[in-house]
């Protein structure tokens, strides 16, 4: 315990010390490059499925299918082994109970032994794939305070104690969790902007892994991480059988004609400007999936890969006010359910087509932890374009 102590006090005074001179610039600089690299740079191909890598003591056997998922892959060899590879990030190789990672191992590849225990679960929307695979009882370690999960396994699990806060991403508890014997921390990509608490956490000898699904341009490519995880947990197969279940809703839709009506989907920032989702991003893609269009046809981010763009009022007004339907991001901003709420944002709002047709909806604030069920959202949509059944909806609500 003593030994524990000590090694965190040593590494806050170099943290310090760190933050304190310029190697912090540096750091920001590093992070900055990381967030900003396409996915383009990393692969022209269709399909970014890499080759299983050679790794000296171990014997490929086999590589994951994969149907909508292009960010990762995982390949398995001989006694139990696995690798996942993180294409814009970095490569995890899964060390079965009982066994050691192979001498002379690349430095970059990060090892995480099984069982995989007392996860400490700062990536909060990946909690619900935990939920899906029944692995809840892994995570001894969250992010949030109870009265932030919407994931309801996860709220019960912290107030029976079973779970516990252990601060956010970027100020993790990090004492809590070396004395709870945490075995991996699980993060999204904001801790690309805490680079020196990644590199805390790995000092402490607890592997860090990152999750990129929300780079993947497809929704069910994100609902396919879910097989990382299963990887990581040997549940494979409940993985899969669960993925299918979501996949069914791309099936039922596949022959439905276009209805070509035009949706925005957006919320407004603390500083006046409109927040909208980049034309590629999986969002658009949903909406094209439930027989929509998105109002925006070639909108990119020219400041990097994030998946969102920043609008003056003006600029979205220009191709927005003659779209069909508005969906606020309520995940966002939940302060707006209504449409005198959104108006006092903008008088402008007034003139939209959507609003003085009565097509105007917002999402709750669960969607962002929903990574399990973006099938239903697609399903959400597509009743919001057919004016189907409002009550059969899940994550949408109409403004009044």
């Amino acid at each position: 315990m003593k030994k524990r102590i000590y090694k965190i006090t040593a590494i806050l005074l170099t943290m310090a010390l760190f933050l304190g001179g310029c190697g912090s610039a540096k750091s920001s600089q590093d992070s900055a490059s990381a967030t900003t690299q396409t996915t383009s740079e990393k692969s022209d191909d269709t399909s970014k499925t890499a080759e299983a890598p050679e790794i000296d003591g171990l014997t490929y056997e086999s590589a994951m299918d994969l149907t909508y998922a292009q960010e990762f892959d995982v390949f398995y060899y001989k006694d139990g082994y696995k690798l996942i590879d993180v294409h814009e990030g970095r490569q995890y190789l899964i060390v079965p109970e009982g066994k050691e990672a192979p001498k002379g191992l690349d430095s970059d590849i990060v090892v995480i032994n099984q069982p995989i225990q007392n996860i400490y679960m700062a990536a909060t929307a990946i909690m619900s794939l935990f939920d899906a695979l029944d692995a809840m009882d892994t995570v001894k370690f969250s992010g949030l305070e109870a009265s932030g999960w919407y994931v309801e396994s996860a709220k019960k699990a912290m107030e029976s104690g079973a779970m516990t806060f252990a601060g956010k991403y970027s100020e993790p508890d990090y004492e809590k969790i070396v004395d709870g014997d945490c075995k991996l921390a699980v993060e999204s990509t904001m801790i690309l902007h805490s680079p020196k608490v990644q590199e805390m956490i790995e000092d402490l000898d607890i592997p860090v892994f990152v999750d990129y699904s929300s780079y993947e341009s497809h929704p069910l490519g994100r609902t396919e991480w879910i097989k990382v995880y299963g990887a990581m947990l040997n549940k494979e197969k409940e993985a899969e059988a669960f993925f299918d279940d979501q996949a069914k809703v791309i099936e039922e839709l596949k022959d439905f004609k276009n209805t070509e009506k035009t949706v925005a989907y957006f919320y407004i920032n603390t500083d006046g400007s409109v927040v909208v989702r980049k034309s590629d991003d999986y969002i658009p893609t949903m909406i094209e999936i439930a027989g929509g269009r998105y109002v925006f046809k070639d909108l990119k981010n020219s400041e990097g890969n994030a998946p969102s763009v920043k609008l003056t009022m003006e600029e979205f007004y220009a191709t927005a006010v003659d779209a069909d339907y508005l969906i606020y991001n309520g995940t966002i901003d939940g302060q707006v359910s209504s449409l005198g709420d959104m108006e006092a944002k903008s008088n402008l709002f007034a003139e939209f087509k959507a609003v003085k047709d009565g097509n105007v909806w917002y999402t709750g604030k669960n969607l962002y932890q929903a990574t399990d069920t973006v099938g239903e959202l697609i399903s959400d949509i597509h009743l919001m374009l057919t004016d189907g059944d409002a009550s059969q909806m899940t994550f949408l609500e109409k403004m009044k």
